[in-house]
C-alpha cells in the first residue's frame, strides 16, 4: 500500500503523489476542521488560513478517483468579529441617546421626557424611530403631530435626524467613553487578518461618527459599517448580521458577535453565528441563556475578561462532534 504524501507550508497543502491502493488513514486528534478535496488526476494544492496546520489526513481510491480529507489545527480564527454599537463599543444608552431623545423633545415643546426607567422598557424595541412610534402608539401623539400616517412617519424621521445631530455632538466632544476592552480586541482582530464590522440599529450617522471620534480614523477606514435602515427589519431579526456576512463574503457559522442585549442576542443567534454578551447599564438582568459567553465587559490588562483567543475557542467547538 503507498499512502498519499503531503507536504504542509504556512499558507497551503501540496498533493507530491497519488495513492494507489486503498485506504490510507492517520490517527485523528479531537478540536480540529475537516478540509476536503477529491483529485482525478494530477497534483492539487488545498488553500489553507495562513494560521492552519495540516496534523492528519485521510485518502481513498474509489473508480479512479483519489479522496483526500485533510484537517487543520485547531486554532480558528473567526472570519469576521462583528459588533453592536450602543452599549458594546460605547454605553451610550442612558447619558447619551435618552439624553439626545429629551432634549429634541424639549425643543420641539412636545411635552415628553423619557426616564431612565422608561426608556430601559423602550430599548426592547430597536431602532430609535421604531421607539419614537411605538410610545406614541401606545399613550397618544403629541397635539404637534399630524394625524395622517405617512404624514407622522415624516414627522418621526424629523424628530430622529435631530435626536442624531444632538447626539454626535456629544460623541464628538468625547463625552461618552469606548468600554473596556473594546480597542484591545478590536486590534487583536487586525492583527491576526480578521475583518470588523459594526451592526447596529443606530443612524449610520452616529454609529459612524462613534467608531471615527472614538477609535480613531486608522481603526474606522478598516472597519465596516451597517446601520440604521439599511435592511428593512431591524434586530431581533437577524437581517442585518446577516447582510454582513455576505457583504463581507464569510459564512455567518464563522462570525463572532459581540452583542448587550436579548435582542441582539437573538439576531446574532438566528443568523447562526457565535455570540460573546458584554452586559451594559440597562441590560444587567435580562435573558442571556441563549449566549456562547457572558461577561460584564471586554476588559484591559489586568483586567481582562476575554480576547481574540477565547473567540476562537468558540469556533473550535463547532468542529468536534
Amino acid at each position: 500500500m503507498t499512502s498519499l504524501i503531503i507536504s504542509p507550508c504556512s499558507s497551503s497543502l501540496t498533493v507530491i503523489s497519488r495513492a494507489k491502493s486503498s485506504d490510507v488513514l492517520c490517527k485523528f486528534k479531537a478540536q480540529t476542521k475537516i478540509l476536503s478535496a477529491c483529485f482525478v488526476k494530477g497534483t492539487r494544492k488545498i488553500s489553507l488560513k495562513s494560521s492552519e496546520r495540516c496534523i492528519f489526513y485521510k485518502s481513498s481510491v474509489r473508480n479512479g478517483v483519489m479522496c483526500l480529507a485533510a484537517a487543520a489545527d485547531a486554532s480558528v480564527l473567526p472570519a469576521a468579529l462583528l459588533f453592536d454599537c450602543d452599549g458594546v463599543l460605547v454605553d451610550t444608552e442612558k447619558d447619551g441617546h435618552r439624553i439626545s431623545f429629551n432634549d429634541t423633545f424639549a425643543e420641539m415643546e412636545l411635552g415628553v421626557t423619557w426616564d431612565v426607567d422608561l426608556y430601559g422598557e423602550l430599548l426592547k424595541i430597536g431602532g430609535g424611530k421604531e421607539r419614537m412610534t411605538a410610545y406614541f402608539n401606545k399613550t397618544t401623539w403629541p397635539e404637534k403631530a399630524p394625524k395622517s400616517e405617512e404624514e407622522r412617519k415624516d414627522f418621526i424621521a424629523s424628530l430622529h435626524k435631530r435626536k442624531t445631530e444632538l447626539f454626535m455632538v456629544l460623541i464628538e466632544k468625547k463625552l461618552l467613553p469606548l468600554r473596556p476592552g473594546v480597542a484591545k480586541l478590536i486590534d487583536q482582530a487586525f492583527a491576526k487578518g480578521v475583518k470588523v464590522a459594526v451592526c447596529s440599529t443606530s443612524n449610520e450617522k452616529a454609529v459612524s461618527a462613534i467608531v471615527s471620534f472614538l477609535l480613531g480614523p486608522e481603526r474606522a477606514e478598516k472597519i465596516q459599517i451597517f446601520a440604521g435602515d439599511v435592511v428593512p427589519r431591524k434586530k431581533p431579526d437577524p437581517a442585518i448580521y446577516i447582510l454582513a456576512a455576505s457583504t463581507l463574503e464569510v459564512e455567518p457559522s464563522s462570525c463572532v458577535v459581540v452583542e448587550d442585549s436579548a435582542i441582539g442576542l437573538a439576531a446574532a443567534k438566528a443568523a447562526g453565528m457565535k455570540c460573546i454578551v458584554t452586559k451594559s447599564g440597562y441590560t444587567a438582568d435580562e435573558d442571556f441563556l441563549n449566549a456562547d459567553a457572558v461577561f460584564d465587559c471586554i476588559g484591559d490588562p489586568p483586567e481582562e475578561r476575554f480576547d481574540l483567543a477565547f473567540c476562537e475557542s468558540l469556533l473550535e467547538k463547532q468542529y468536534v462532534n
